[in-house]
């Protein structure tokens, strides 16, 4: 057998055990082999006037003095004892023994030992005190061990569960991902979740997962036969190494498989369920197993509710293919994780509706939008050809009316010239109107030459501002995304214009492929950047930032109000859709 590699923990407690303390051991086994069966009834009599269960009794004899001496009588080495004192050390973490009812448990087969003590010489006497001394030493150090191992083996546990329930991205997968790291928390062989569907009529199957240490169907997995030794002499089989042997399960719910299995919620089925149980599967309480065949394949099976506020909502059941304790420490591990994984899937539930109401918010802003646009489109089109033409009919005959005038009626002639003139100004004014409202240049040239057109319009209205435009190289763009960023420009002008007393205004308008990237900076006077989001009567600002969240873009503002870097930049980022 190749040599045994040792925990460090392992390996110090080993060392103590020294070729003298073993010949010291020695002698004490002999001194306690005639008087052991007797110890032991006593030892247990009075951990059983301690009130401690049946589990823990055979947990603490294990580890003994008497237990290490009876190792070295049958000539083991004394690792074989500390792996002993390790394993139980375990299990009587997982069935909540303090450590201080050990110390108070070993002293007891202590005062056990002294009436056989007293025969011996003074030299003995030490000797024997030193053994118990240093086999104390040791086996209080593999106790430490082990219950940090347990310990630490839970704060794992949960901290994979905080992890998964920040990754998930949905309920499914949240629900899959807890239940697969259960399974491998409890070394299980296989494991359901099922949920109660909303009306109460069915179980639903949410998740389904394989043990970890699975092979194929029928492979075994074995343990070292020095383990099966170990576990032999404890008297309970190891529950880390014991050999399972691997069945093959049909209709098993492998990991990412989307398919509920309803199982009808018959009556007295919830009330079955809403407790936690540990079932034989030969023995198991009727229909408290949710898929049936789990009776003829697993020896023994778990069952976890997943309850909230007295109302069962749920249930994960574990299966294994061979006998495997519950212990109540993994009964509290399992009730926690269950109304961690129940809180997080009512979370998950609230925020996947959120991200609904959300998409369906956002669908009908976007739609808002485009019914926004094609008013404005509408609008813009019966202006020009009724209003529009009809001023122009209006300028026309007056002055053919001006022209018919005979020289002589001067008064009448100026008052027609005043009202052609006001006309004009208002067919101006009306052009200037429709191209705000729908510029044409926009859907016949692109969103480059409607952005020249606009900043021409707004140097020709505020003549004390210089406009510096770059646009990069690109191509047509998707009409909404043009749209979308020529209404951004035009709002930015419309609020220099109104506010800014802006003399510099820099415009940059570039494209990488899959972004449009926008900047408008300008010197005016700034303004407080919160404030004005927070105006209920101003939709300027926050009419942009939700024009650029409609995209799933980046809205971005900065502005100073005094000293010499004194503006605003508004940075803005579009997604370019394919």
């Amino acid at each position: 057998m190749p040599p045994v590699q040792l925990a460090p923990e392992l390996a110090d407690a080993a060392d103590v055990l020294s070729d003298q303390l073993r010949v010291h051991l020695q002698k004490l086994a002999d001194l306690l082999q005639p008087h052991a069966d007797t110890i032991d009834r006593q030892f247990l009599s009075r951990l059983r006037a301690l009130n401690l269960d049946s589990k823990q009794r055979t947990a603490l004899a294990a580890i003994t003095p008497g237990a290490a001496a009876r190792f070295l009588t049958r000539g083991d080495a004394p690792l074989h004892f500390i792996e002993q004192v390790e394993y139980n050390g375990r299990r009587l973490a997982k069935l909540n023994l303090p450590p201080s009812a050990i110390l108070e448990a070993l002293q007891e087969y202590d005062g056990l030992l002294a009436p056989l003590l007293h025969s011996l010489s003074a030299e003995e006497q030490a000797n024997f005190r030193w053994v118990r001394e240093q086999l104390h030493f040791c086996v209080t150090l593999t106790l430490n061990n082990a219950y940090y191992q347990v310990r630490e083996a839970e704060t794992k546990a949960f901290y994979e569960l905080f992890r998964i329930e920040l990754e998930s991205r949905n309920l499914e997968e949240l629900l899959r991902r807890f239940l697969e790291s259960l399974v491998t928390v409890c070394h299980a062989d296989a494991g359901r979740l099922y949920m109660l569907s909303e009306d109460g009529s069915a179980w639903l199957l949410k998740a389904g997962a394989p043990g970890p240490a699975r092979e194929a169907a029928g492979a075994v997995r074995r343990k070292s036969p020095r383990q099966g030794a170990m576990a032999a002499r404890a008297g309970t089989p190891s529950r880390e190494s014991a050999q399972r042997a691997v069945t093959g399960q049909a209709g098993e719910k492998q990991a990412g498989e989307k398919n509920e299995v309803g199982i009808p919620n018959r009556r007295g089925l919830a009330a079955r369920l809403s407790k936690p149980r540990y079932m034989n599967g030969t023995g198991a309480t009727p229909g408290a197993l949710l898929d049936e065949t789990w009776q003829k394949q697993f020896v023994s099976c778990w069952s976890i509710p997943l309850a909230v506020g007295g109302r069962t909502a749920g249930v994960m059941q574990f299966g294994f293919v061979k006998a495997y304790e519950w212990l109540p420490r993994e009964q509290e591990l399992l009730a926690a994780a269950a109304e961690r994984c129940l809180m997080a899937a009512q979370k998950a539930r609230l925020m996947e509706d959120l991200a609904q109401r959300e998409e369906q918010v956002r669908r009908l802003a976007e739609h808002m939008l485009h019914v926004e646009e094609m008013e404005r489109r509408r609008i813009s089109r019966e202006l020009h050809d009724e209003a529009g033409q009809s001023l122009l009919c209006i300028r026309l005959q007056m002055e053919l009316i001006e022209q018919a005038l005979p020289e002589s009626e001067h008064e009448w002639r100026g008052k027609l010239s005043e009202a052609r003139d006001l006309t004009e100004r208002t067919i101006l004014e009306m052009r200037r109107l429709i191209a705000a409202l729908s510029p044409a240049v926009l859907e016949q040239l692109g969103l480059g030459a409607a952005l020249r057109q606009l900043v021409n319009r707004f140097q020709r209205l505020t003549l004390s501002c210089e406009v510096k435009l770059h646009i990069s190289k690109m191509g047509r763009l998707p009409q909404q995304t043009e749209v979308i960023a020529y209404r951004l420009v035009q709002e930015c002008f419309n609020n220099i214009g109104k506010h800014a007393h802006a003399t510099k205004v820099n415009v940059l308008l570039t494209s990488t492929g899959r972004q449009l990237k926008l900047f408008v900076q300008d010197n005016g006077v700034g303004f407080d950047v919160d404030a004005a989001f927070e105006k209920r009567e101003s939709f300027g600002m926050s009419g942009m930032r939700e024009r650029v969240a409609l995209l799933g873009g980046q809205f971005r503002v900065e502005s100073r109000m005094e000293g010499p870097r004194k503006g605003t930049k508004i940075s803005i980022e579009l997604p370019i859709a394919k």
